[in-house]
């Protein structure tokens, strides 16, 4: 497996980056188009994705060289090195999250709702996201028989990719990315009912997305652990619990309450 994508000599192009790019790009996408549906002004969304990615980045860095600072500490210069991998989900989201709360209160803006528009983008970046960890050799699962991975049908080029050393290994990063378009695609569907509420969107994915990382986890190979507890475990139980916090305060609303498809709002910078 090739990790550079083109090689200019003097510096490379890794597969990883062009992933971990597209699935940002389409992700600020989504947020621009739901936002100016949402009648946000650009001014706002555009401050909303330039920090909270920034904060993300070095976050989801952070949290993953936090928990493997026992080689870190001896190797400090690759700290910076995030081209080699490294970009931990949990951290972006815990970072970046805060820091999105943090600023809509600031100047604010509805939380509920601005959390709900960036999570149909971020779920599907993450989708994206998990293939550069494939042409990495990371994110993988146990070990598998060939014959298992012929026997889900998968291209010949996840096969080969999943042939780590001399042994063949379950494409977690796969299972995760298709988990996340299921719930990409179930997000954009719910978002349309017309009483659905502000907070619930986000309620959603942060459970669909634990629910399916914390099971996934179970398998992987190269986990954050805090002690013998996968950290990724813990943090999914953390988000599903919040992700049922924000859908279900709103049952105490009344119907026509806090609709996320109430036409007559609009956001501007405060």
């Amino acid at each position: 497996m090739n990790r550079v994508a083109v090689d200019f000599g003097v510096f490379q192009v890794y597969w990883y980056s062009i992933f971990i790019i597209i699935g940002m790009l389409v992700g600020m996408f989504l947020v621009y188009s739901e936002s100016k549906k949402k009648k946000i002004s650009d001014s706002v969304v555009t401050n909303i994705i330039f920090y909270t990615v920034l904060v993300s980045i070095v976050g989801a860095r952070i949290y993953y060289v936090m928990f493997n600072w026992g080689y870190y500490s001896e190797h400090s210069l690759e700290i910076l090195e995030i081209w080699n991998g490294g970009l931990a989900i949990h951290g972006a989201i815990i970072f970046g999250g805060s820091f999105l709360i943090a600023y809509c209160m600031k100047k604010r803006l509805d939380v509920s709702m601005v959390l709900d528009i960036c999570c149909v983008g971020l779920i599907i970046g993450q989708a994206i996201g998990r293939w550069g960890n494939f042409f990495n050799q990371e994110a993988y699962g146990a070990e598998v028989s060939l014959d298992f991975l012929k026997g889900l049908h998968l291209p010949q080029f996840i096969i080969d990719g999943m042939h780590i050393g001399t042994k063949y290994y379950h494409p977690t990063f796969l299972y995760e990315s298709i988990w996340c378009i299921i719930g990409f695609i179930a997000l954009l569907v719910i978002r349309k009912r017309r009483y659905i509420k502000t907070g619930q969107i986000f309620g959603l994915y942060c459970m669909w997305y634990s629910l399916g990382r914390f099971f996934i986890e179970i398998s992987r190979q190269d986990s954050l652990m805090l002690g013998p507890i996968k950290m990724a475990q813990l943090v999914s139980i953390g988000m599903f619990g919040l992700g049922l916090y924000f859908f279900i305060r709103r049952f105490k609303c009344a119907r026509f309450d806090h609709l996320y498809n109430n036409e007559g709002v609009t956001i501007q910078m405060q």
